[in-house]
């Protein structure tokens, strides 16, 4: 808490949201849930309500965990159930860190996601799914980094959380919001785990032999090397996905681009969904690009 409260972002947070206390969950769940996380959870709750009474118009809660970690997974769980009991008509959007296939840290990991998922099956109602295997291959294979900073791996989920949210922030020509992307990428309401893509990602040194168009953007982010999680698409079909675009562009195209990509890999999205790909356009791109693009899938191989 402290070194955040002195690093340059410091100054964002109000001294008043800081809630913390002495001791740790422990890797334990149940720890993080119902003992100690239990005694805290009043006064995050005061915070978070002097929050959203400041509030014109509360659209949601996006709460960001890891799965098998301690705090994040027992108290976010309650956290999560909690605001779902204050709020239950605002959207809840959770973006957490699973745990990654093949590499695990912590033994209990597994335990703890186990008892943590069925919460958020229950309780939350848009899931963006990350895992560190996968940030890391995506600097390995995409950026060509050598040796990712945590720097590095946080920049691709701000790039991917910024994206997501670009629409609620921004001006744009087909604008959209959390609640639009519920209520078209979600068909039944347990499947409501996403996965996530962010392009253009492309290595320092081949930056300026890519030309950032559109069909670019479209490649890059339909690409199964561009998710941030471990599930592989191809190994499922797409039940919907959406896909924002941000810069200056022209819906015709971006709308001609999706269509393309359905006609052309009709077999891999499910027939019964006519016209499953969502798209949406916001004017103002994210700084130093002149064009972006984020995906947000809903594909049955997760």
């Amino acid at each position: 808490m402290d070194s955040i409260r002195s690093s340059p972002l410091g100054q964002i947070f109000g001294p008043d949201n800081f809630v913390f206390c002495q001791s740790g969950a422990g890797n334990n769940w149940a720890k993080g849930h119902c003992t100690e996380g239990a005694e805290l959870i009043d006064c995050v709750l005061d915070v978070v309500r002097k929050e959203a009474e400041n509030c014109d118009c509360l659209q949601g809660f996006q709460v960001c965990h890891s799965l098998g970690g301690r705090t994040d997974s027992g108290m976010g769980t309650l956290l999560i159930s909690k605001i779902r009991e204050e709020y239950p008509d605002r959207i809840m959007l959770t973006l957490f860190v699973f745990l990654p296939p093949k590499v695990s840290d912590t033994v209990v990991e597994p335990y703890n996601a186990t008892l943590y998922v069925h919460q958020l099956v229950e309780n939350a109602d848009e899931c963006m799914v990350l895992d560190n295997e996968a940030l890391y291959d995506v600097c390995f294979r995409t950026l060509k980094l050598s040796n990712p900073s945590f720097g590095d791996l946080n920049h691709l989920i701000s790039a991917t959380m910024s994206g997501v949210a670009c629409c609620l922030r921004l001006p744009g020509q087909l604008n959209s919001d959390l609640r639009k992307l519920a209520v078209n990428l979600i068909h039944f309401p347990r499947l409501h785990f996403f996965m996530v893509g962010f392009a253009p990602l492309t290595s320092r040194g081949s930056q300026q032999y890519v030309s950032l168009t559109v069909p670019e953007l479209t490649q890059q982010i339909w690409d199964a090397k561009n998710m941030m999680c471990g599930a592989d698409p191809r190994h499922g079909h797409y039940l919907t996905v959406s896909a924002m675009f941000r810069g200056k562009m022209s819906t015709k195209e971006v709308d001609g681009q999706m269509i393309n990509v359905q006609s052309k890999n009709s077999s891999y999205f499910v027939e019964w969904i006519p016209n499953n790909v969502k798209s949406s356009v916001c004017d103002i791109p994210p700084t130093g690009l002149k064009m972006a693009s984020t995906f947000v899938g809903n594909s049955t191989s997760i």
